[in-house]
């Protein structure tokens, strides 16, 4: 009901803001205004635009829209530069009473240095004169590199290690060498300066769950380290900010259809304009898409969408009110280790499961009932995959309240509700001999193995594993809201402000094991003692509920933070920020009876003996206060307008992670906060054909936790330092009808302060190691040409260093490099265009199995590769 009412509400405010006399919205006579544009009629956000010989000058907002108030008739030129294009004139006439709408079109150099931007600051400024490692990307550069998911798109930013594998969500991102238990554990994702969710790396919710790309993204920005932390909370390693489109003028739309060898169907809308001309804009998109994933599951794989829009008043001065919303229903497969064999060093598929294509997701067992402890039954649909359902709603406003103060604020108000399902590995594979004498404690001669769908005997040579059905359910609410006040005091430019969040996540788990052959689209097993008449599993589930849990977490922010940014001399600025956290984090763990019950439903079966349950058990109630200062301090010289140098200190940190509370609950002193210090130089260059941004950093971080759930329910629970240093390159070059993008980075991430005592009392020492699943070299190299002024080819050239599966260093996973390719055709106002990824099905392996405690007791391992070759095929229409 207070969802209806939420909609209700925004419904009412437009029809207000709709019915409202025009008269209220009269503006000053004689304007110019307009948008910036390329060549494919894409705005151009930053850009600087000039009304000659009258002092009157301004930047593009983020749809690259421009005006000129106040405007005495007469005849002038009015300009667009932007580094990156070439400069654009062009002469106009404005007559008493008149507004003059002038549309400007730049033409492609190279990447701009001027370019504004918002992220990771207290101020729009251009890259130029941002003492932060930031990449940008345009809707127009985001559609050429045709991402399949948000992860595939962040996988072009240098310093950022992202594991695309998962398929479309649940995806990991590693910061310049930061190692955690995967997620977004140290970097932010924003959707138009506020997160998505406050936490990005709560148990199955990964931040990318919650987000998708659609046409109502106007830009992207990702800023790496730096004043992260200033401006985001558990966020040393980086903020990734998506902007949304906003309307103008004149009505646009865009209409998009993909489809793909994989089956999909997708269509994409977005449609701006104005609903009172100068004054009330509005923009509104989404997305529906179907398809069979490109790792064959038997069933529909991803399926849902989304809506989201914005309305915008305008006030004088570029003042405004802006509503925003945004509805996500989507469903996705979520993709993990398969059975792989290494050949002398080359990784290969097993004998009937290809590498590819195949996973241990399958249609022969997405649905599971088990009975329940206390009676019931648990119910749970694999084909809902990762489900869900998001309901957000916002606003900012902005209004400059003297020549010298301008007051921001933004909120968001946002629900989730995630049922999660997908199949995880959990033990073997194992030859059926080792089956039986590891698992069974028996020879394998007492046992006999058939297929669950037509009772047919296992082949003895077959390979068999656990397939393990996780079910979570999540149910999530954040409101986040920041305002602040900025001071032009030349020549310091301050902000201060305040941030307040609010979140919860209550979260349910059942998870089961299934019995499988090890093979493309696996069935079930039942296995039976022939000795003793015992049967060890139950319509294929091995272990009915052997793990269940019941926890909340819950957090409270209340931060404050300063930046100023001081104009020293032309060439000379300075900044520094300071922001204080004061924050509480509280909730509750259940407390299991693992593996004690016995359900005694099952007669002569095992699967029902060592059942994990919550029921009739005291909750344990934490609480963990945070009280932090992160800081930064930062010097930035422009040798000219195309060149310029930075250095830059910070000091952040990341606070306990929702697992590390659940495991400590009953005792919190052994938690600490993620200490992370940041040194960085940075360079950059930009000319008409070239440019260049490097930045060498130094990172130390103190107390990362590591919590990966292994696969007997318990957590890692393990604590270290880590040091990194590092290198991170972004490059483009054009020559006349041939651009080339290369970006790389190198590092060398190890291990310190890491020793200890395993579970089972053996020692470890894992000092001088380097950090897992992080490469020491990885690069992406992407060259374009235009074969003619409308047709453009591309390579997308990938590469990864090795790496290793965990912190002992012992399971190697190879350097692999991937091969991407497209071309793009438009004919007036359509766009069409081919893309593919993997043209050589490359078996790149992004990470072992985290939760292995078991051998295999043969040469097959368990890892998680890329996807395999998949073509994608898009037309879209501007009108």
């Amino acid at each position: 009901m207070k969802q209806k009412h939420s909609y209700l509400g925004i419904l009412f405010l437009i029809m207000c803001l709709i019915t409202v006399p025009n008269n209220l919205f009269a503006q000053a006579k004689n304007t110019v205004s307009g948008k910036v544009l390329d060549e494919t009629g894409q705005s151009i956000p930053g850009a600087n635009v000039s009304l000659k010989d009258t002092g009157k000058n301004t930047i593009t907002d983020e749809n690259g829209r421009y005006v000129f108030t106040d405007v005495i008739a007469g005849n002038y030129v009015v300009e667009a530069t932007n580094v990156g294009y070439k400069t654009y004139s062009k002469e106009i006439s404005v007559k008493e009473g008149e507004s003059v709408v002038a549309d400007l079109l730049l033409e492609t150099e190279s990447q701009s240095l001027k370019e504004v931007v918002v992220t990771g600051s207290s101020a729009p400024r251009s890259k130029l004169e941002s003492s932060v490692a930031i990449t940008t990307m345009g809707a127009k550069a985001i559609e050429d590199r045709a991402p399949s998911s948000t992860a595939a798109l962040l996988q072009t930013i240098p310093g950022f290690v992202v594991e695309a594998s998962g398929g479309e969500i649940g995806n990991n991102l590693f910061a310049r060498g930061i190692p955690s238990a995967g997620a977004y554990e140290y970097v932010q994702i924003q959707e138009d300066g506020l997160p998505v969710f406050e936490d990005g790396a709560l148990q199955f919710a990964n931040a990318d769950t919650f987000y998708r790309l659609d046409e109502t993204v106007s830009k992207m920005e990702a800023v790496r380290g730096g004043s992260a932390s200033i401006f985001a909370n558990n966020a040393p390693g980086g903020i990734i900010n998506f902007i949304s489109k906003t309307g103008q003028n004149d009505f646009q739309g865009r209409a998009k259809f993909t489809t793909s060898d994989y089956g999909m169907f997708r269509t994409d809308l977005n449609l701006s304009g104005a609903l009172i001309q100068d004054k009330l804009f509005f923009n509104v998109g989404g997305f529906y898409r179907a398809d069979n994933g490109v790792r064959n599951t038997g069933f529909t794989a991803n399926k849902g969408g989304q809506i989201k829009g914005n309305i915008t008043y305008k006030f004088d001065d570029n003042d405004y009110l802006r509503v925003n919303f945004k509805h996500l229903d989507d469903r996705n497969t979520f993709y993990l280790p398969i059975p792989l064999k290494s050949n002398n060093g080359k990784i290969e598929g097993i004998d009937g499961f290809n590498p590819n294509y195949g996973t241990l997701t399958s249609v022969n067992f997405s649905h599971l009932n088990v009975p329940q402890y206390g009676g019931g039954t648990f119910s749970a649909d694999l084909e809902d995959g990762s489900h869900p359902v998001i309901n957000s709603i916002g606003a900012e406003f902005k209004k400059k309240i003297s020549d010298k103060v301008t007051f921001k604020n933004a909120f968001k108000q946002t629900s989730i509700d995630l049922n999660y399902n997908a199949i995880f590995p959990n033990g073997g594979p194992w030859t059926q001999d080792a089956y039986a004498t590891s698992v069974q404690n028996t020879t394998a001669s007492n046992l006999t193995y058939s297929y669950v769908d037509n009772g047919a005997t296992l082949d003895p040579n077959a390979l068999i594993m656990r397939a393990d059905l996780w079910h979570i359910e999540k149910k999530m609410n954040n409101f986040a809201n920041n305002f602040s006040f900025s001071f032009d005091l030349d020549p310091v430019k301050l902000t201060a402000g305040y941030y307040y969040s609010n979140w919860k996540s209550n979260q349910y788990w059942n998870w089961n094991s299934y019995l499988v052959g090890v093979s493309d689209n696996p069935r079930l097993l039942n296995v039976k003692d022939n000795t003793t008449g015992v049967d060890h599993t139950w319509n294929g589930v091995e272990r009915i509920t052997w793990l269940e849990r019941d926890a909340q977490t819950k957090g409270l922010l209340n931060d404050i933070y300063a930046d100023a940014e001081i104009k020293a001399t032309d060439n000379l600025t300075f900044n520094a920020g300071l922001r204080y956290n004061k924050d509480k984090y509280s909730g509750y763990r259940d407390n299991a009876r693992f593996f004690s019950e016995n359900l005694g439903i099952l007669d002569n079966n095992t699967a029902d003996d060592a059942v994990t349950t919550v029921k009739g058990n005291p909750y344990t109630y934490w609480r963990y206060d945070v009280s932090e200062w992160s800081y930064t301090a930062a010097g930035n010289y422009k040798f000219n307008d195309n060149m310029a140098s930075y250095v830059r200190y910070s000091h952040g940190f990341r606070s306990p992670i929702e697992e590390s509370f659940y495991d400590n609950a009953a005792d919190l002193s052994k938690l600490e906060n993620t200490e992370v210090n940041q040194f960085e130089l940075g360079y950059k260059y930009s000319s008409s054909f070239f440019s260049v941004n490097a930045n060498l950093f130094h990172m130390n971080l103190k107390n990362v936790a590591f919590t990966d759930i292994l696969s007997d329910g318990s957590s890692e629970n393990k604590f270290a330092d880590v040091n990194n240093i590092g290198l991170e390159v972004e490059t483009n070059a054009r020559y006349e009808f041939v651009k080339l993008n290369f970006t790389f980075t190198v590092q060398k991430p190890e291990y310190d302060n890491f020793t200890g005592t395993n579970a089972d009392g053996s020692t470890f020492d894992f000092n001088g190691n380097t950090a897992r699943r992080i490469p020491k070299f990885f690069c992406n190299l992407r060259p374009e040409v235009d074969i003619t002024k409308d047709f453009t080819a591309y390579v997308q050239f990938s590469y990864y260093d090795k790496k290793f599966t965990n912190q002992d260093n012992k399971q190697v996973l190879p350097a692999y490099k991937e091969v991407g390719a497209g071309l793009n055709y438009t004919y007036k106002n359509l766009r069409f265009a081919v893309d593919a990824s993997n043209l050589f099905n490359e078996i790149g392996l992004t990470e072992g199995d985290p939760r292995q405690t078991t051998s295999a007791a043969s040469d097959v391992f368990m890892a998680r590769p890329i996807l395999g070759r998949a073509f994608r095929f898009s037309v879209a229409i501007n009108f």
